[in-house]
């Protein structure tokens, strides 16, 4: 196994310990009250950050195994076998669980037998949508740094990493439109990278390069380049750095519809 792909695997083991930590808490919170609704929206965010996972290591494929156990999760067998709706939100996290841990259970195996890391499909190369080759390097390791320093439960640096990559994938899609397009669309005169981030987000939604998802972005996200030089200083929450990259996600697919 090469050096790069059992980083990669590292990283992905990293980050699902720290979803099985995560979820743990919320079935607990759950079991204890089913109508706690800070719980609840936790664990709806939760849900999606367990969805982007399984994604990934499934490689985008919805027939892979784990996918489907993943879609399961969320169903509820009656005695026939048949699926029906009504599982108690304790029970699913605890499906999901489950899902978790099979998928760190195939990414640790060493025998000869098929393991989830050696198809090209588990660990996909996130930015190859990104139309300058020299940039998707970059973003790529920018992505497993934003990862990493979300397991660190450094926010700030999360945040900011996911905020740089938005903006360089953004930029590169408009760039790729033309200034041409772009101003039939309405766009402001000069060169792309004299604007603002959030004039960037704006147009390439009004050109219809991606949809409404930045509207997402919290308040401190859309600041993110004045962080750490001089600014004013912010305190970045948990839940700030996980919306910045809910947001970077949902990006990458409007970018990468094929994906």
């Amino acid at each position: 196994m090469n050096d790069n792909l059992q980083a990669q695997i590292e990283t992905y083991l990293s980050h699902l310990d720290g979803l099985i930590r995560r979820g743990r808490q919320l079935r607990d919170a759950l079991a204890s009250d089913p109508s706690n609704g800070s719980a609840i929206a936790a664990t709806r965010v939760w849900q999606e950050d367990c969805g982007v996972t399984i994604n990934q290591l499934s490689g985008g494929s919805k027939a892979h195994w784990l996918a489907r156990l993943f879609s399961e999760a969320f169903l509820m067998r009656s005695a026939t076998g048949h699926a029906v709706e009504g599982a108690a939100p304790e029970v699913i996290v605890q499906r999901l669980l489950d899902v978790l841990e099979q998928a760190v259970a195939a990414l640790s195996r060493t025998d000869d037998g098929p393991i989830i890391s050696a198809s090209s499909e588990v660990l996909p190369r996130r930015f190859e949508f990104v139309h300058n080759t020299e940039l998707r390097p970059i973003v790529e390791q920018a992505y497993t740094d934003s990862r990493r320093a979300l397991e660190q439960r450094d926010y700030d640096l999360a945040m900011r990493t996911s905020c740089g990559i938005l903006e360089a994938i953004v930029t590169d899609a408009l760039e790729h439109k033309g200034l041409g397009a772009l101003a039939a669309s309405g766009a402001p005169a000069g060169k792309i990278a004299d604007w603002s981030f959030e004039t960037r987000l704006a147009v390439a939604e009004r050109t219809g390069l991606i949809r409404n998802g930045c509207a997402r972005l919290p308040e401190v996200a859309r600041t993110y380049r004045d962080h750490g030089n001089g600014g004013p200083k912010v305190t970045v929450s948990e839940r700030d750095a996980r919306r910045a990259g809910q947001v970077l996600h949902v990006v990458m697919r409007d970018l990468n519809p094929g994906r």
